[in-house]
């Protein structure tokens, strides 16, 4: 886990569990990314990863999420027929 074993031009690729498997990490490698993406409950043999990159990725994606809810509040008064 962590950095250690990546090299320094390699950029980390943030991916949901869905992409852990097929061609969207074949294709990431190729692109010189370094995937991260954390293994299926159901996998038998677990893979390494970087859970504090995971932590990192979600909390980027609930900043965004609640941006999302702040938008659609602040252009609610645009609905309202006496604006």
């Amino acid at each position: 886990m962590g950095t250690a074993g990546r090299q320094e031009d390699t950029v980390s690729l943030i991916m949901d569990r869905a992409y852990e498997e097929g061609e969207t990490r074949c294709t990431a490698r190729t692109l010189k990314f370094a995937p991260v993406v954390p293994p299926k409950s159901n996998r038998l043999l677990s893979r390494e990863y970087d859970q504090e990159l995971c932590k990192r990725g979600n909390e980027v994606e609930r900043v965004f999420r609640l941006l999302q809810v702040f938008r659609r509040v602040f252009s609610g008064f645009d609905k309202l027929d006496a604006m």
